[in-house]
C-alpha cells in the first residue's frame, strides 16, 4: 500500500480578537436592557429575567480566554451582538472562499507545493455560506488548481473525515495532492444573546496538504497511518438553519435555527466514545497508548479534552501530551484540531506517533493517527 503524508498545514487567523472581558461587558449590557425593558413581565412571572455573565464563569466553563472574529463591532454591539458581514456580489470572491484561499497559500508554501500541483479540493467545515456552487470550486478558481474540488459538512468532525477522504484519494489514485481546508466563519452561527453559548466560538480558517510519501519533498511531513469515522445519531447539538426555513410560515422563533446544545448531555456521552476510539484505532494499527507521544483534540472545552485524554492515556492531563489552544481561539469547530496540529508538532521526532481526533454535532468522531517521517 502507497505511503500517504501530511506535506503542510495553513492557518488564517482573522486580525480582531475579544477578549472575555470585552464580550462580558457587552453581554451584560444587553442582559441589563432587557431586564429593565420587560420588568413588568418579569415581575408577573410571564418573562424569566436573564441572568449575567461574568470572565470567572467562562473560564470555568470552558477554558476559553479570547476568540479571534472577522467582525468585532458587531458581536460587542449590545443592540446587535453578531458580526456584519455585508453580502458581496457572485463578481466578488465570498469571505468564505477568501479565508481559505489564505490558509491554503500557507499550507503550500509549508509543503513546499503550488496551486499547480493540486488536482483535488476538499471544503470541510461546519457551515457554509451557500448551497452551491460549492465554496471549495471557487477556492479552486481563486488558486488556480486543477483537478476537482467539493464541499462536505460533518459540523466539527469535519476537517478529520475531510482527511480521510483525501488520504483515500491519494491512496486510490483519483488525486495526486489534496487540499482540506476548513473556513470556519462560527461567529456566525452563535447565539450571542445566549449567557450558555456566548463564549463558545471563535472564527478561523485552516488548511492541510496531503499527498503521496514518493511526492514530498517537506522536511515537516508526517505519514498518516489511519483513519477512522464513527457516526451516531444525536440532536443534542443542533443548527437548525436551511434552505427549507422560509417554506414554514408558523413563525418558529430565530434562536431555533442556530447553534444549541445540552451541554451536560453531550459531555456524558462523547468523552467516553472518543477515548473509546482513540484506543481501539491505535490498537488495531498496531500500537499501543503509551505508543501515543501527541493527542491533537478537538478544542471544544476544556474539561472534555482533560477527561478524554486522562481515559486515553490512564493517567493525569499534561498539555504536552495534548496541546490546548482554545484558551487564545475559542471552540473554532472542526479547525480545532489542526490549529494544535499546526502549532504544536515541531518537538516530536522521526517516528513518533501521535493522533488528531475531533468530535462533536452528529455524533460523529475522526480520528488520524500520524507518524513523523
Amino acid at each position: 500500500m502507497q505511503k500517504v503524508v501530511i506535506s503542510g498545514t495553513g492557518l488564517f487567523t482573522p486580525s480582531e480578537s475579544v477578549s472575555n472581558a470585552e464580550l462580558v461587558a457587552s453581554f451584560n449590557s444587553y442582559v441589563e436592557r432587557f431586564n429593565e425593558a420587560n420588568a413588568a413581565a418579569i415581575a408577573s412571572g410571564d418573562v424569566t429575567a436573564l441572568a449575567p455573565s461574568s470572565v470567572e464563569f467562562i473560564e470555568k466553563a470552558s477554558g476559553i480566554k479570547s476568540r479571534y472574529v472577522v467582525n468585532k463591532s458587531g458581536v460587542i454591539d449590545p443592540e446587535r451582538m453578531f458580526p456584519a458581514i455585508p453580502e458581496r456580489s457572485n463578481d466578488e470572491i465570498g469571505i468564505q472562499a477568501e479565508i481559505g484561499v489564505a490558509a491554503a497559500i500557507d499550507a503550500l508554501k509549508r509543503a513546499g507545493k503550488t496551486a499547480a500541483d493540486v488536482d483535488g479540493i476538499i471544503v470541510a467545515c461546519s457551515n457554509m455560506q451557500r448551497a452551491y456552487p460549492a465554496v471549495a470550486i471557487e477556492i479552486q478558481q481563486a488558486l488556480g488548481a486543477g483537478g476537482y474540488a467539493y464541499d462536505m459538512n460533518v459540523a466539527c468532525s469535519s476537517a478529520t473525515f475531510g482527511l480521510q477522504a483525501a488520504a483515500d484519494a491519494v491512496r486510490g489514485g483519483s488525486a495526486r495532492c489534496v487540499l482540506v481546508i476548513s473556513p470556519e466563519i462560527t461567529s456566525a452561527h452563535l447565539e450571542w444573546r445566549d449567557r450558555d453559548c456566548h463564549f463558545i466560538f471563535g472564527d478561523v480558517a485552516t488548511a492541510i496538504v496531503v499527498e503521496l510519501a514518493e511526492t514530498c519533498t517537506s522536511a515537516d511531513a508526517f505519514e498518516v497511518i489511519g483513519t477512522r469515522l464513527h457516526t451516531q445519531f444525536s440532536s443534542a447539538i443542533r443548527n437548525n438553519f436551511g434552505f427549507l426555513n422560509r417554506c414554514d410560515e408558523t413563525g418558529v422563533d430565530a434562536r431555533d435555527k442556530l447553534f444549541k446544545q445540552e451541554g451536560r448531555k453531550v459531555f456524558k456521552e462523547v468523552c467516553p466514545m472518543v477515548a473509546d476510539q482513540i484506543v481501539s484505532h491505535s490498537n488495531d494499527c498496531g500500537l499501543a497508548v503509551s505508543d501515543l507521544k501527541r493527542l491533537w483534540l478537538h478544542q471544544a472545552n476544556l474539561s472534555m479534552n482533560e477527561l478524554i485524554a486522562k481515559r486515553v492515556l490512564g493517567r493525569e492531563f499534561n498539555r504536552d501530551d495534548a496541546p490546548v489552544i482554545l484558551d487564545e481561539f475559542a471552540n473554532t469547530s472542526s479547525a480545532g484540531s489542526i490549529i494544535a496540529f499546526h502549532r504544536h508538532r515541531d518537538d516530536l521526532a522521526t517516528g513518533d506517533v501521535g493522533v488528531i481526533c475531533s468530535f462533536g454535532a452528529g455524533y460523529s468522531i475522526g480520528s488520524v493517527l500520524v507518524r513523523r517521517c
